[in-house]
């Protein structure tokens, strides 16, 4: 070993030996922020199905309504969301209305009204507070029946659990033991979970595109905990920190680079159809979950089993 090497050696050595001197006292309390966080959304979780009946705050592709777009020529200098809403809200109690604004400009380039009443109705509502007719040239109308709506909601359900099961099953056949697999499974749940609860908390509704975001979260949740538990458990060379951190370096890196490609295309696409912006909106959630989850969350049980293991 020449004297470069040997320098290599001692420095990773030493690199290694101060990431012990913290990382073996602090790694257990690194579960309590993502766990604390983890808990404060199932009890918010459970509080929205208590006061709503539903799990998600849905919106009319998933509960069935009506949706009108008011393009350019049909909005006025002067008219915003709000004053859009309360006006139209002298008629129809359930509404909702969002703005739509070119990102360079700032300029409002749509106006989109959502409600659970019948498409005339809403309709006509609309026209009384804008003071115009509405017609194909400025606007469009959306129907979803509340039969084909529910029962499609059913099955995006339906499809994101068996999504989860499978995955489960595949970790679990991948690892062979109760806690890495769990700490992966929980880890991914968490990432579903944490996005969820924050979505009802600031009264977004979700669409069908937005339940499809919670799906793709499935697999953006398991890359990095797959990562970490195989360097970890089914590698060897160093210490368990030192692979621990070796996963960090690649995993955070993972993330980082999804989160630059998704967070641009968040801000960038302000067309419609609005749904798309709701799957960046959710996906960009759901990596910074994973980030605490994986980082925090797994890594410390990793830890823990490694050590309870013996593992070198």
């Amino acid at each position: 070993m020449n004297i470069i090497d040997k320098m290599e050696e001692t420095k990773h050595q030493a690199q290694t030996s101060q990431n012990k001197s913290w990382y073996d006292k602090a790694y257990r309390w690194m579960l309590l922020p993502p766990i604390i966080l983890m808990i404060l959304s199932l009890a918010y979780i459970g509080f929205f199905y208590s006061q709503t009946g539903e799990l998600i705050n849905k919106d009319s592709s998933l509960a069935g309504g009506t949706t009108i777009t008011l393009n350019p020529s049909a909005i006025d200098s002067g008219l915003t969301a709000k004053i859009l809403k309360d006006k139209i809200s002298v008629k129809v109690n359930d509404v909702n209305v969002r703005e739509v604004k070119d990102l360079t400009s700032g300029k409002l380039i749509a106006l989109i009204v959502d409600s659970s009443v019948r498409p005339e109705i809403l309709q006509k509502a609309v026209e009384e507070a804008i003071g115009i007719s509405l017609n194909g040239s400025n606007s469009s109308i959306e129907f979803t029946g509340g039969g084909l709506s529910g029962n499609f909601y059913k099955q995006l359900l339906i499809a994101i659990a068996l999504s989860f099961v499978l995955m489960s099953i595949v970790i679990f056949i991948m690892f062979k033991s109760f806690v890495p697999s769990g700490a992966v499974i929980f880890a991914a749940f968490s990432d579903i979970v944490m996005p969820l609860a924050l979505m009802n908390f600031l009264g977004i509704k979700i669409s069908a595109a937005g339940i499809a975001a919670f799906l793709m979260l499935i697999g953006y949740s398991v890359d990095t905990d797959i990562l970490l538990t195989t360097r970890v458990i089914k590698k060897s060379g160093g210490t368990v920190n030192s692979r621990i951190f070796g996963a960090f370096k690649t995993g955070i890196f993972m993330n980082t680079t999804a989160l630059i490609a998704v967070l641009p295309a968040f801000f960038v696409v302000t067309g419609l159809p609005d749904s798309f912006r709701q799957i960046f909106l959710i996906l960009v959630l759901g990596l910074v979950a994973d980030v605490l989850n994986t980082w925090l969350t797994n890594a410390s049980i990793i830890k823990w089993y490694a050590d309870r293991k013996g593992l070198k």
